[in-house]
């Protein structure tokens, strides 16, 4: 099997460290075009994470591959003004089998949908990609539908072509997770597992904090949630778990005042 060599930098990115994955993209030297495309759909996707689509908006030409044009309307669909446009356009593309046959665009045309309340088209448009990336999407989306049992067979799938994939055991804790019982356990520990392999993210934190408030175990996963915070003050499912936990635990409303607005005067 040949050495992806964009793996660091497409690892960071689904790990949720952005910043790591443009780094690597930064001191990454392309041999050829497609590795040049790929380094720029994750060092952009991750900049978009980060909120910063002005800088794909302002270095990607509206004049160029399909990938980057669909870079640009991610990007875009970040700005509110825009954001109703954007996702009605992709939906369109979807319903009338227009949308574009390539891997970045069918994977951000699924996330526009979904983070617009539409995950039936999402998993339309994932339908036309088997990439292991679009396959995950799948498993996240059909767990947005609460189809857990078609969500496993997807996995399953996923395990075929390669158990150890980061994405593969992301989508497994994320199954385990829904599954919940003794599954919240080995979510957790999947989550532990690649902390300590590839280090913590605020997105590893905040699905093991997740599969802690599912066991009702608040306490612990209110210092995940503390630490996360402290990576990334803007995570907005840090903060909202942190909220969740709050109030659980019976804490003071001004607490939640002080996850959402650091400044609100006391």
């Amino acid at each position: 099997m040949s050495v992806d060599r964009l793996f660091d930098v497409k690892n960071a990115f689904y790990l949720g460290n952005y910043q790591q994955c443009i780094n690597e993209a930064q001191k990454f030297s392309a041999k050829n075009d497609e590795e040049r495309l790929w380094r720029d759909v994750y060092m952009y996707r991750s900049y978009i994470a980060q909120g910063k689509a002005s800088i794909p908006l302002s270095e990607i030409s509206d004049k160029t591959s399909l990938a980057h044009k669909a870079l640009r309307r991610f990007a875009n669909f970040q700005n509110p003004q825009q954001r109703h446009r954007v996702a009605q356009e992709v939906q369109a593309e979807v319903t009338e089998g227009k949308l574009a046959n390539d891997e970045t665009a069918i994977i951000l045309a699924a996330t526009i949908l979904n983070q617009s309340g539409n995950p039936e088209d999402a998993l339309r448009a994932l339908f036309k990609s088997t990439s292991l990336e679009s396959s995950a999407a799948k498993v996240q989306t059909l767990l947005k539908m609460d189809r857990v049992d078609l969500a496993v067979k997807a996995l399953k799938k996923m395990m075929e072509v390669d158990e150890d994939a980061t994405l593969t055991q992301l989508a497994l804790a994320w199954v385990n997770m829904s599954l919940g019982k003794d599954k919240l356990k080995d979510a957790f520990y999947i989550y532990q597992e690649m902390m300590d392999k590839y280090g913590q993210t605020p997105m590893l934190l905040v699905g093991q904090s997740s599969a802690l408030i599912l066991q009702e175990k608040y306490e612990e996963a209110e210092k995940l949630l503390q630490e996360a915070q402290l990576r990334d003050a803007n995570n907005p499912e840090s903060l909202i778990n942190l909220v969740v936990i709050s109030d659980y635990l019976g804490k003071d409303a001004e607490v939640f005042f002080l996850y959402i607005l650091p400044s609100h005067p006391r």
